[in-house]
C-alpha cells in the first residue's frame, strides 16, 4: 500500500485494484484524519482496510468506465458517504451519484481542499481532483501521453483539456493517474512540446504517446 505523499497537512495513499490495475486513492488530511477515496475499481475490502483509523467523507469518481467502477456499490454500501461525479457520467454510474460536480467546485476535507477540474475527451464527464500541488488525474494525463480516446474530435478535446487547464498548474505539481505510475505537469510540458514539433496525422486519436517509443 504506497504512500505517496506524506506531508504536514496531507497523506495520500495509492492501491492499484482490480483485474486492470486500476489505481484508487486515498486522500487524508493529517491534521483531522477525515479522508476520500478517488474510484473504485475492485478488491472494496483492500479500500476499507486502507481507510482504518480515518473518518472517510467522500468518494469521489473520475469517470464512469467499468475498471475504475468495479467496486463502487459495496464501498458506498460500506462507507455510507456521499459519491460525486460528473453529471455526464451519472447514467453509467450504480448506483448513481448523490452529488454533481461540473467542474470549479471546491470539496472541503478536514483542512484541505480539493479542487474539481472538468477535463473532458476520455469521456464528456472526465474529471480530475487537485489538492495542494497534487493532481489525481483520472485517466486524462499520464506519463508520456493522455488517456485513449476514440475518435480524432475526442483527442482533440482531452488535448484542450490538458493544455488549457493542466498545464496551467506549477511545473512541480505531482499527476497520479488511473493507471500506472506518477509524472509531473513539467515533464509532461516537455514531452509535448516535442510533440507539437512533429508532422502529425489529423485523423490521430486511440493510444497516443507525446514521444513515441
Amino acid at each position: 500500500m504506497p504512500i505517496l505523499v506524506d506531508e504536514k497537512d496531507l497523506r495520500l495513499t495509492q492501491l492499484s485494484l482490480g483485474p486492470y490495475g486500476t489505481n484508487t486513492y486515498i486522500v487524508t488530511c493529517a491534521a483531522t484524519g477525515e479522508s476520500a477515496v478517488v474510484d473504485a475499481p475492485g478488491e472494496a475490502a483492500r479500500v476499507l482496510e486502507a481507510l482504518a483509523g480515518t473518518t472517510p467523507r467522500l468518494l469521489l469518481m473520475t469517470h464512469a468506465h467499468m475498471d475504475h467502477t468495479g467496486a463502487l456499490a459495496e464501498l458506498k454500501a460500506a462507507l455510507k458517504v456521499p459519491m460525486a461525479a460528473h453529471p455526464l457520467e451519472a447514467p453509467g454510474l450504480h448506483p448513481g451519484p448523490d452529488q454533481l460536480l461540473t467542474g470549479g467546485e471546491t470539496l472541503p476535507l478536514g483542512r484541505l481542499t480539493l479542487t474539481v477540474l472538468h477535463t473532458p475527451g476520455h469521456t464528456p464527464g472526465s474529471l480530475c481532483f487537485l489538492t495542494g500541488r497534487h493532481l489525481l488525474a483520472g485517466d486524462t494525463l499520464f506519463p508520456d501521453g493522455p488517456g485513449h480516446t476514440r475518435s480524432p474530435a475526442a483527442f482533440g478535446e482531452i488535448v484542450g483539456s490538458i493544455t488549457q487547464n493542466l498545464f496551467a498548474l506549477p511545473d512541480e505539481t505531482g499527476v497520479y493517474p488511473g493507471h500506472g505510475g506518477t509524472t509531473t505537469i513539467g515533464r509532461e510540458k516537455t514531452n509535448y512540446a516535442r510533440f507539437l514539433a512533429r508532422p502529425r496525422d489529423p485523423g490521430l486519436c486511440g493510444d497516443v504517446l507525446w514521444v513515441p517509443a
